[in-house]
């Protein structure tokens, strides 16, 4: 049965709760809330994408304002997606995902270098399902022009002549608010596209601060926030206490990050031998991938997005995703806690 998401809405979690709430606490309401929730619509807005597949494939929740159920797991368009001269390696992972019922692919302007291998592996893809993915671009440049010109580029990869999202990439720094907030700043490029016609709905994203992208959603009704966030952010910076509650508040389609730390929450991660000599040692995580999807889904959010090195991985996921239940307060506290040895490698991303 599919589920709606996000705790936005009627029966969904006020700010008030999220931020009444401990750290075991909030794991616990919002799992009751989302296990309450009713089964979402089987079909999506005619003028959007649907893949057939995904409605018996896993739950779906709101993105959101936008009108879209998404899948609970979505695919990264990083690990093999980004590999120079991978194709034959990425193309059959994004193809593999939309037959499971994969419903969103995230890819960037960014992912891969110059030559953009992430938004090109996509393209050959899309250039042949369009209508089966949601699909979301990034831009890291901060001005106008820039911006435009990225997204040029990136409707000539992808094959398409609009993205559903497109997202301000990686926001870290109130500089770089002030900057894409400006009026010739990146924010005009993203009003100027969606009102072309060449994107639709509008985002964010952001792993190391959550006061920066905090106030870029206080200055700017986006559609959308992806967010770092997995089972140790409590221990440093945490986005759930200080970015999740306005974000649910503002009814965004929330997205997850950065779940298995590139492998580094995880205990079948092991280091590179020279990461141990450092004077910031690593050692082998201490969750599971069921473990690390688990929780950040017993949040409300409305999907994660992973990378994926094989089809076996990204099979992995979508059964993690089929079967997921949401954790109790217990349980979610119980991870957390596993977490805190390893919380500076798993939260690498954050600022320290």
């Amino acid at each position: 049965m599919a589920e709606r998401g996000g705790g936005i809405g009627a029966g969904g979690l006020e700010r008030r709760d999220l931020l009444k709430l401990g750290a075991a606490g909030a794991a616990g309401l919002l799992a009751q809330r989302l296990s309450a929730l009713e089964p979402a619509p089987q079909s999506q807005p005619a003028r959007g994408p649907h893949n057939p597949v995904t409605a018996g494939a896993m739950p779906t929740r709101n993105l959101g304002r936008t009108g879209f159920q998404v899948g609970l797991f979505s695919l990264g368009g990083q690990a093999a997606i980004e590999q120079p001269n991978h194709e034959a390696v990425a193309v059959p992972i994004l193809e593999r995902a939309l037959d499971l019922g994969v419903n969103y692919l995230d890819t960037s302007a960014r992912y891969g270098g110059e030559a953009r291998w992430s938004e090109q592996y996509v393209g050959k893809v899309m250039a042949r399902r369009r209508k089966e993915a949601f699909l979301a671009t990034k831009s890291h440049d901060r001005t106008r022009d820039g911006s435009l010109r990225l997204l040029e580029r990136s409707l000539q990869l992808l094959r398409t002549d609009h993205v559903d999202l497109w997202q301000m990439h990686a926001l870290d720094t109130m500089e770089q608010v002030d900057r894409a907030m400006a009026p010739d700043g990146a924010i005009q490029a993203f009003l100027q596209a969606r009102d072309q016609k060449m994107v639709r709905f509008l985002g964010i994203s952001g792993h190391s601060d959550p006061a920066v992208l905090a106030e870029a959603i206080r200055r700017f009704p986006f559609d959308t926030v992806l967010m770092a966030f997995n089972a140790a952010d409590p221990h440093h910076l945490s986005f759930r206490k200080e970015l999740l509650p306005l974000a649910v508040e503002r009814e965004m389609g929330i997205i997850g990050m950065k779940i298995p730390a590139r492998g580094r929450i995880l205990s079948s991660w092991r280091p590179p031998a020279a990461a141990t000599r450092t004077s910031n040692p690593q050692t082998p995580g201490t969750l599971t991938m069921r473990e690390a999807m688990r929780y950040v889904l017993s949040h409300p959010v409305s999907t994660v997005i992973i990378g994926c090195d094989t089809v076996a991985q990204l099979e992995e996921n979508v059964a993690i995703a089929r079967a997921f239940t949401p954790l109790s307060a217990a349980q979610a506290e119980t991870l957390e806690r596993r977490t805190e040895a390893i919380a500076r490698q798993a939260l690498f991303f954050r600022r320290w």
